[in-house]
């Protein structure tokens, strides 16, 4: 079933009055449940179309269908209250409170939501645990590795259920064996529960953790790929 939908997608900034591509007519569809990975160089558009699929930003010509409803069709106040129930982020930089614990940090989501407060703690705890750091629950976030902080923020994209994970560049600050189980993460909560992953990167070995590659270049798409050998995590790690 087909979750997200763009026909002929154009993103043009105006840079003084001189009008700027980022995204150049793309066309696709990503069914509930896929991994795919949107990969390209620096500068090709792929940030700019997840801050477009993830509503943080209106494309400037074409359609866009989110769970078979137009974006050009929601309100503003339909637009946050999509973004906040049904997406989830994981960006390069972590965006973590770092005096905060790891459960304060993972509940951040609910303030902004309508779930009652006496839930708050067993979401995130499940949450927490979904990713594999159930042991760090009362740890300062600033006192944790890399690679558990972009746990922590991944824990914290799920602690509403959302329908889709929007990851930027999850892997970009972190060491080569982090980095490797953040991307088995992902994969476990891809294939173990059923969410539908959407990774910006532009490292191939990243990319091929998922199931299919569309790679842009210079706001185009240049292929739309299944991938052929993909990459299985080991067992997941607890």
């Amino acid at each position: 079933m087909t979750l997200i939908e763009v026909n002929r997608l154009y993103k043009i900034y105006d840079d003084d009055g001189v009008p700027t591509p980022a995204v150049q007519g793309v066309t696709f569809k990503i069914d509930k449940g896929e991994f795919v990975a949107i990969m390209g160089p620096s500068g090709s558009g792929k940030s700019t179309l997840l801050h477009v699929l993830g509503f943080l930003d209106r494309q400037s010509d074409g359609k866009y269908l989110f769970d078979g409803k137009a974006i050009d069709d929601y309100s503003q106040g339909e637009l946050a209250s999509v973004r906040n129930k049904k997406m989830g982020f994981v960006f390069q930089t972590f965006n973590l409170l770092s005096r905060a614990t790891v459960l304060e940090n993972v509940k951040l989501p609910l303030l902004y939501s309508e779930v009652d407060e006496s839930l708050w703690d067993g979401m995130a705890k499940k949450a927490i645990d979904s990713v594999g750091l159930s042991h760090r629950l009362d740890h300062e976030s600033a006192k944790l590795s890399g690679g558990e902080k972009q746990r922590v923020a991944m824990a914290r994209a799920l602690v509403l259920d959302p329908q889709v994970i929007f990851a930027d560049e999850p892997t970009g600050n972190l060491d080569s064996k982090s980095g490797q189980m953040i991307m088995e993460t992902l994969q476990h909560l891809n294939e173990k529960h059923g969410h539908t992953i959407i990774l910006i990167t532009h490292e191939t070995y990243t990319a091929e953790h998922a199931q299919r590659i569309i790679h842009i270049l210079d706001g185009k798409i240049d292929s739309d790929k299944k991938v052929d050998h993909r990459r299985q995590s080991d067992e997941f790690i607890k």
